[in-house]
């Protein structure tokens, strides 16, 4: 069988990417294209996405391609992080620079979306954990705009729909991408027009829903020109891309458990449907659609973003500190010098992430950490109770035990946290595909073109083309008083 070769443009906080997904018929192999920096900039507005400069990397990278694959170049789709979007005129032109999420904008709005509608009823409609950031308060700061983008608007498009289109000339919303808004209602997967009504959004702006493995069309002709591709089929994936690294992981049965570790580390379950209880909205659970009709049942926790920006302090002071030797160094310090809880409202956002740590150490009575070995043991430990926090919640809601974690992500590389993972879990840890959110992406391509025929297919094609490691527990006892201590502090 000929060679095919479907492009995943991955979209992240931080950085992108274009990954060329090679099929074979048999196998799947990786092969990164392009890496590109994604930097928001400020203006007198707030923080916004370089959305043109996105789009320039990755038509550079799909000329690349062409010049690489040729003819066995066939197909193209985009995943991103989540909540953020564009707004287009009833031209289709672009109407200012996208938001970035941790604009200060909806400081304040989760209060004012109670006054409209009650936060429990929010969520029995739309499933969706309450985060600072969401769509829906983010548009209901853009309403409040002295820029007035708003009314002016004829569509909304989310980061990785805003690529489809300049690919495409579509426009469509994906499903789970669309989930992550807070606007969809999670029974129908539909948008909630009730709510959009509530809450004076206009309803023309929310068009076309579309399920991941959807063809969207060709490239445009004028791309194709100047790019020097014949033909290329824009394809929508997973287009959320904690959805992309779900459909990734290398599961060999039903409704696998999974945490996709990075800046955030989403810890859930695939399920065949939400769960929209009290109690799961007071967990901080959200029921975000997954591909294929699944719910990814999942908790938002603050990931590695603590020691992201740990780091650039560290950083900035001199010298740089390498993330391999900051793990390195972790391993070695003490133990359990301290708790933290990486949920904590004091890193929601703050300038200084050390000086953060400082203060909420102070705050909780607990000793003075500064060493940088010392503070990532610190944020490593916090995250993996918090795992274990999460994981005993979850098997109470779904009344299911865990039996294995999926680990996938960048963080899937970070061998110490897995292994805390696994002896705070109690459980196995099986580590990768590290590029789970890609090969997710690519699967959702193949399907749409009849390579593949279902999602358990496509995870058997997943664990036949990529070797993962399994970590498992050990000093239990030891974790086991520190859970005790950890939940302790957060009574305080």
């Amino acid at each position: 069988m000929s060679r095919q070769v479907c492009l995943a443009v991955d979209l992240g906080a931080g950085s992108g990417r274009v990954v060329a997904g090679i099929h074979d018929g048999a196998t799947l192999d990786l092969r990164e294209i392009r890496r590109f920096a994604n930097d928001p900039v400020r203006d007198s507005s707030g923080w916004h996405w370089q959305i043109d400069r996105l789009f320039a990397e990755i038509k550079s990278a799909l000329a690349d391609a062409a010049r690489e694959f040729g003819p066995d170049l066939v197909s193209v789709g985009a995943d991103s992080w989540g909540v953020d979007y564009g707004l287009l005129d009833d031209r289709g032109i672009l109407l200012g620079a996208p938001f970035q999420y941790r604009d200060s904008r909806t400081d304040g709005k989760e209060a004012e979306a109670a006054r409209r509608m009650p936060l429990d009823e929010i969520y029995r409609r739309t499933g969706i954990q309450f985060m600072f950031f969401n769509t829906l308060f983010q548009l209901m700061a853009e309403r409040e705009s002295p820029q007035g983008l708003l009314g002016k608007a004829d569509r909304i498009l989310f980061t990785p729909d805003l690529i489809h289109y300049l690919l495409s000339g579509r426009m469509a919303v994906e499903r789970s991408i669309a989930s992550t808004s807070q606007l969809l209602d999670a029974a129908s997967g539909r948008w909630d027009r009730g709510l959009i009504a509530a809450f004076d959004f206009p309803a023309k702006i929310f068009g076309e829903i579309v399920d991941a493995g959807t063809d969207l069309g060709e490239l445009r002709p004028e791309l194709k020109a100047e790019l020097g591709i014949g033909s290329l089929r824009v394809i929508a994936p997973g287009a959320h891309d904690t959805a992309s690294a779900v459909a990734g992981i290398p599961a060999d049965g039903s409704q696998p458990v999974f945490l996709s570790s990075g800046t955030w580390s989403l810890f859930g379950r695939e399920l065949a449907a939400p769960i929209l209880t009290e109690v799961a909205r007071a967990g901080g659970f959200s029921n975000e659609a997954g591909v294929l009709g699944t719910t990814r049942f999942l908790k938002n926790i603050a990931g590695m973003w603590l020691l992201q920006e740990c780091k650039r302090v560290w950083d900035s002071a001199g010298p740089e500190i390498g993330y391999d030797e900051l793990i390195a160094a972790a391993a070695e310090a003490a133990p359990f010098a301290a708790y933290l809880d990486p949920d904590a409202p004091d890193f929601q956002a703050p300038e200084d992430m050390t000086a953060a740590i400082a203060a909420y150490l102070a705050r909780t009575g607990q000793p003075a950490i500064s060493e940088p070995a010392q503070v990532t043991r610190l944020i490593l430990e916090g995250l993996a109770l918090k795992y274990r926090q999460s994981a005993t919640l979850l098997e109470s809601l779904t009344g299911q035990p865990i039996a294995k974690v999926h680990i996938v992500g960048g963080g899937a590389k970070n061998r110490l946290l897995n292994q805390f993972a696994a002896d705070a879990l109690g459980c196995p840890i099986v580590a990768g595909p590290v590029e789970a959110t890609s090969v997710g992406n690519i699967l959702m391509q193949l399907l749409a073109l009849g390579k593949i025929s279902s999602l358990a297919e496509g995870r058997a094609l997943v664990r036949k083309s990529f070797e993962t490691t399994t970590f498992e527990p050990r000093d239990r006892t030891a974790w086991d008083a520190a859970y005790d201590s950890y939940l302790s502090l957060q009574t305080t």
